[in-house]
C-alpha cells in the first residue's frame, strides 16, 4: 500500500539534508524523497531521486512538483534548512488535513540556535492574508488533489510560483494552521524585526515585486475583489477652512525627538496658512512641558491633551482631525521623524490639486538619529501606481510617508483607535473610492533608533501586528466584493 506523503526539499549538498530526510523517513509515512537541485555536479543521496529545477519559487518548479506528486499529500520545504520532526508530527499533519479537507496545513515550530530551542508561533490564515511574505514556517503540507487543481490555472512566474499556488489553493480550500509546535528548525534570517520590515521595497527586489503584484491582482479578480482604475471625483474647494493644512503629531514620551519634529514643521515655507496639532497622550518624561513651551511662543502650535485616557495613535489623530481648527488637509508627522526640507508641506498640498486626490502619500529616506542614511535608503513605494496601487496595497505591508488626507473625506472614515496599522486601514478605506496621489521623491526623514516602537520586536509582537493588518485586509477585501456586487 502506498504511503501518504511525498517529500520535496531543496538540496545543495549540505550535511544537514541527510538528518532532515531521516527525520521524515523514520515516520514510516513517506513514499518518496525528491531532492530539488539546480547543480549538475551533485549526486543523489541514497534512497532519494532528483528533480532538476532552476528557481525554487518559480511556477515551473511548482508544476514539476505537483506533476511528480502521486501520493495523497506532499510536503515542500521552502528553504534548505535542518528540520527535526516532533513526536507524531507528520501523523498530526495528515490527521488535520484529512479531517478538515484543508488544501494547505502548516504549524508552529521551534527555532534552534546553539542547542537552544525557542518557540516560533505563526498566525492563522485569514481571507485577507494576502501578503506574499506570510509566515507559514518551513513546512508546507499540501493536499495533492487541491494542489493539482489549483495549479491548472497557474501563471508563469520566475519568483511568484509558490505565492500563486497558495492564493489559488485558498480560492478552493481552507489553509489551516495547527496551533502546536510540530518541528524544530534552524532560522536562517537572524536580522532584527526592524531590519526585515522594508525588504519588500528594496530596489533589488523590484522584479520580484512586479510578479507578486501580478499574482495578487489575478487573485483579486478571481474572487471579485479587484477594483478597476475609476474613481470618485473630489472637490477640494467644497468647504471653507481657516487653515489650508494642519500637521498632526501624536506623541507620548518622546522628549528626545519632539523638538526636532516640531521645528521641522514650524520651519516650513508655504504660500498658505497652516498650523500644527501636537496631541500629547499623557507623556511623563518631560514631553508635555516641551510642547507647552512651543505653544506659548508660537500660536500655530495647538497643544492638545485628550480628555480620554484610552487612546492609541489613531484615537489621537481623530481628536485633531475633528477639531474645529483642523485645516483642509491633515498631514502626518511621527514624533520620531522630521520633514526633509522646508518645502515638504507645500509639495504635499500642491500634489492634492495636481492630482485632485483625496489623499497624498510621499516618499521617505531611512536615516539614523544623526540623519545618516540607512539601507535600503529611499522608500518610494513605486508599487503604488495610479492604475493598480489600491489593489496591490492589499499585498504589501506599508503605504509610505508622509500621509496626508483631504479632511472632509477623512472625517467620514474614522481612524481605528489603535497604535499600529491605523494609517494602513484608513488609506485602504479611502482608496476604495478615491484616487491616492503620490510623491515619489523623498520629502520625509524616517529616523531609526533604539526607541522606535518597531526597532526590535518579539515574534509575538510581530505576529500581533501582522494578524491585525491581515484582519484589516479581510475587512477591506469583503467591502470591495460588496462594492463590486452593487
Amino acid at each position: 500500500m502506498k504511503k501518504p506523503v511525498t517529500l520535496f526539499l531543496p538540496y545543495n549538498g549540505l550535511k544537514h539534508t541527510r538528518q532532515t530526510i531521516q527525520s521524515f523517513i523514520a515516520t514510516g509515512l513517506v513514499e518518496e524523497v525528491v531532492l530539488l537541485v539546480n547543480d549538475d555536479t551533485l549526486s543523489p543521496l541514497e534512497g532519494t531521486s532528483f528533480l532538476k529545477i532552476e528557481l525554487i519559487n518559480s511556477s515551473e518548479t511548482i508544476k514539476k512538483v505537483v506533476d511528480r506528486a502521486e501520493t495523497e499529500f506532499f510536503v515542500i520545504l521552502k528553504q534548505d534548512t535542518l528540520i527535526d520532526l516532533g513526536q507524531f508530527a507528520l501523523e498530526r499533519f495528515i490527521s488535520v488535513a484529512r479531517n478538515t479537507g484543508a488544501g494547505l496545513v502548516y504549524s508552529n515550530y521551534y527555532e534552534m540556535k546553539e542547542d537552544v530551542r525557542t518557540p516560533h508561533p505563526v498566525i492563522d490564515y485569514q481571507y485577507g492574508s494576502l501578503r506574499d511574505d506570510f509566515d507559514f514556517g518551513f513546512i508546507l503540507f499540501y493536499s495533492t488533489k487541491v494542489a493539482k487543481f489549483a495549479s491548472k490555472s497557474a501563471s508563469d512566474y520566475k519568483f511568484a510560483g509558490i505565492y500563486d499556488l497558495r492564493l489559488k489553493a485558498s480560492q478552493i480550500s481552507l489553509l489551516i494552521r495547527i496551533d502546536e509546535f510540530l518541528y524544530s528548525s534552524t532560522e536562517i534570517d537572524t536580522r532584527k524585526s526592524g531590519e526585515k520590515l522594508f525588504d519588500y521595497v528594496n530596489p533589488r527586489n523590484r522584479e520580484v515585486q512586479i510578479e507578486m503584484e501580478l499574482a495578487v491582482t489575478d487573485h483579486l479578480k478571481t474572487i471579485s475583489a479587484y477594483l478597476e482604475p475609476s474613481f470618485k471625483d473630489v472637490d477640494l474647494n467644497e468647504n471653507t477652512f481657516e487653515f489650508e493644512a494642519s500637521v498632526i503629531i501624536p506623541v507620548k514620551n518622546r522628549v528626545k525627538t519632539i523638538v526636532d519634529a516640531i521645528n521641522s514643521v514650524l520651519n516650513q515655507k508655504t504660500n498658505f496658512k497652516f498650523n500644527l496639532f501636537v496631541v500629547d497622550n499623557y507623556s511623563t518624561d518631560g514631553t508635555t512641558d516641551t510642547v507647552a513651551e512651543f505653544a506659548k511662543k508660537d500660536n500655530r502650535v495647538i497643544h492638545l491633551i485628550p480628555e480620554r485616557k484610552d487612546l492609541g495613535i489613531g484615537g489621537c489623530w481623530n481628536v485633531a482631525v475633528h477639531h474645529e481648527h483642523c485645516g483642509k488637509f491633515a498631514v502626518q508627522l511621527d514624533s520620531d521623524d522630521i520633514y526633509s526640507g522646508e518645502d515638504t508641506l507645500q509639495k504635499i498640498v500642491d500634489q492634492f490639486f495636481k492630482e485632485k486626490s483625496a489623499a497624498v502619500i510621499g516618499s521617505y529616506r531611512m536615516t539614523n538619529f544623526n540623519l545618516e542614511e540607512l539601507p535600503p535608503g529611499v522608500i518610494d513605494h513605486k508599487e503604488w501606481t495610479p492604475e493598480n496601487g489600491r489593489n496591490n496595497a492589499l499585498r504589501i505591508n506599508g503605504l509610505g510617508a508622509p500621509r496626508a488626507y483631504y479632511t472632509p473625506v477623512l472625517r467620514k472614515n474614522i481612524i481605528p483607535n489603535v497604535s499600529y496599522g491605523e494609517d494602513y486601514a484608513v488609506v485602504l478605506a479611502i482608496s476604495r473610492y478615491y484616487q491616492i496621489g503620490r510623491i515619489y521623491e523623498p520629502v520625509y526623514l524616517c529616523r531609526r533608533w533604539e526607541g522606535n516602537t518597531d526597532s526590535q520586536l518579539t515574534i509575538e509582537q510581530v505576529n500581533k501586528h501582522n494578524f491585525y493588518k491581515d484582519k484589516i485586509r479581510t475587512y477591506e477585501v469583503l467591502a470591495r466584493k460588496r462594492k463590486n456586487e452593487k
